[in-house]
């Protein structure tokens, strides 16, 4: 009897324990949201979201910043997701449990903790100057790839993990081959999982400002690009400079806070995006 009822204590101690720090890390979540919105919903505008910058970018609209980072998240994502995925496949299918992907496995882990301003560095070393891509929007995609490409990989090969070796046994009883059995079977059911990938990756590179600072970002250039080889304005580095500047600091700050929501804003709207495919995918994988 003493014993169940120590049981019961430990169980209700740890359950109320999780919920308060669950609790305590999305009041902190949710404080931070709050600020940043209290402080600039009052100059986000129609205008303040098609309008070119003006006055170096302390007056006008942040449009190119807008279409700059939508630019630099898609050229990312477009690089980094194929091959994150068929990475992930090969490690996970292809190669044994052997000291060759326990190392590969190692090297994902190290580049996923590798700081982003390094990323920038080799990239401008790479892409830049060896490549000959310039300062441009293929330059900066392509290390946002880089950055984003461990997440990918990690995501699929634990998508893959999840799925039980039943149905690849059943698969390969009907005569599957491999290649077949990870296109029919694993790939489709693993998908939604995948997805999560896309949205952290989305996440990760949409906010970072030291790579596109050595690759693409321009510091004031209020026009469209008309090309991949075009530098950008994007709005990490457009928040990093208004809020650094030294003229007019109560305007510069305003429009700050503003061009922070926008960013929240497209990074949440991305993924509910993402989520509704990953939700879609889902349902009609169970339902076949």
């Amino acid at each position: 009897m003493q014993s169940d009822f120590k049981k019961i204590l430990s169980q209700s101690i740890a359950f109320w324990t999780f919920r308060i720090l669950s609790l305590v890390v999305m009041g902190i979540l949710f404080s931070i949201l709050g600020f940043i919105f209290v402080k600039g919903i009052g100059v986000v505008n129609w205008d303040f979201i098609t309008q070119m910058p003006e006055d170096g970018m302390t007056k006008g609209g942040i449009y190119p910043a807008i279409i700059g980072t939508l630019c630099l998240i898609a050229g990312s994502m477009l690089f980094a997701f194929p091959i994150g995925v068929m990475s992930g496949i090969y490690i996970f299918e292809y190669t044994k449990d052997s000291w060759y992907r326990k190392f590969v496995q190692l090297m994902t882990a190290n580049l996923a903790g590798v700081p982003s301003i390094v990323f920038g560095l080799f990239g401008m070393a790479l892409f830049v100057n060896k490549l000959g891509f310039g300062d441009s929007i293929l330059s900066g995609s392509l290390t946002l790839g880089l950055l984003a490409l461990p997440v990918v990989i990690r995501t699929t090969e634990e998508a893959l993990k999840a799925i039980d070796n039943s149905y690849r046994e059943a698969s390969y009883a009907l005569g599957a081959s491999k290649l077949q059995t990870i296109k029919r079977v694993t790939l489709p059911m693993a998908l939604p999982n995948i997805i999560t990938g896309l949205i952290l990756s989305i996440g990760r590179v949409s906010g970072e400002t030291a790579p596109i600072l050595f690759t693409v970002a321009a510091y004031f250039l209020p026009k469209l690009p008309t090309s991949v080889f075009d530098q950008v304005m994007a709005l990490p580095y457009h928040l990093y400079v208004i809020s650094t500047s030294g003229t007019n600091i109560a305007e510069s700050r305003g429009m700050a806070y503003g061009t922070a929501v926008i960013l929240i804003l497209i990074v949440l709207i991305l993924n509910i995006i993402a989520n509704i495919i990953r939700r879609f995918l889902t349902k009609k994988y169970k339902t076949n």
